[in-house]
């Protein structure tokens, strides 16, 4: 039997930051042409890397190291007062974890969302293709764990989720905005970590975290928070939710 190639890793061109105007972004990138991504997708969450589309990168910026990767360590989470209050008042709801097979609905409610949360971003546009390309991957293990109302059956929400040796990872969430006042992305976050506990998974890899970042903060409620420093997992110390 042949020998598997070594994965190349690769350093993408400068661009601009997603996340701080002004600045220059950079990426480490895995060989997108590699035959057997799915087999080292586990790997690489446990070092810091994280899906988008078929891609899986990780920010290697030279000037910038703001990005930090994170996790919640399942069987060690509580939810807190605040959680257990946004599980309290979407007692209403059922989560179903279901293929990744893009629906009408749910491509519906994500140009609803995209519309309400990140108008002139960049996404306004986002069609069908653009669904299939930025969610699900064509080599990783993805569900779509929807939120939807008993009864009227109405979908609320759904948290797009790759599964992996090394656990559970959250790759987007999108949902109703005319239902914000539910929390629902912390509550599908919720559901996300009671699905991993149900399983035995032990980690549920959330992407990366920037401190002081208002659009990062709901991360650092989610406790333990575990980031990706120095070649290692460690507690991030100091941040509280």
């Amino acid at each position: 039997m042949r020998e598997a190639a070594p994965l190349q890793l690769y350093r993408t061109a400068d661009h601009g930051c997603g996340y701080f105007d002004g600045r220059i972004a950079c990426d480490l990138v895995l060989d997108p042409a590699a035959p057997d991504l799915d087999r080292h997708y586990g790997t690489a969450l446990a070092w810091g890397f994280r899906r988008s589309g078929d891609i899986l990168y990780r920010p290697h910026c030279r000037d910038c190291q703001a990005c930090i990767a994170v996790r919640v360590p399942v069987a060690r989470f509580r939810p807190n007062r605040s959680q257990r209050r946004c599980l309290a008042g979407n007692a209403d709801l059922e989560a179903r974890v279901v293929a990744p097979q893009r629906s009408e609905e749910q491509l519906a409610l994500y140009r609803r969302y995209l519309g309400s949360r990140h108008h002139g971003g960049g996404m306004d546009h986002h069609g069908a293709s653009e669904f299939d390309q930025f969610l699900i991957g064509r080599w990783s293990t993805t569900r779509f764990l929807e939120l939807r109302e008993r009864g009227s059956r109405q979908l609320l929400a759904v948290a797009v989720t790759d599964v992996t040796d090394a656990g559970l990872s959250a790759v987007y969430t999108f949902f109703e905005p005319r239902s914000a006042s539910r929390g629902l992305g912390t509550f599908a976050i919720l559901q996300q970590l009671a699905w991993a506990r149900r399983e035995g998974i032990e980690q549920l890899y959330m992407g990366y975290w920037i401190q002081g970042h208002a659009k990062m903060d709901y991360k650092r409620r989610f406790q333990p928070m575990e980031g990706f420093i120095g070649h290692q997992w460690q507690p991030l110390s100091g941040v509280t939710g």
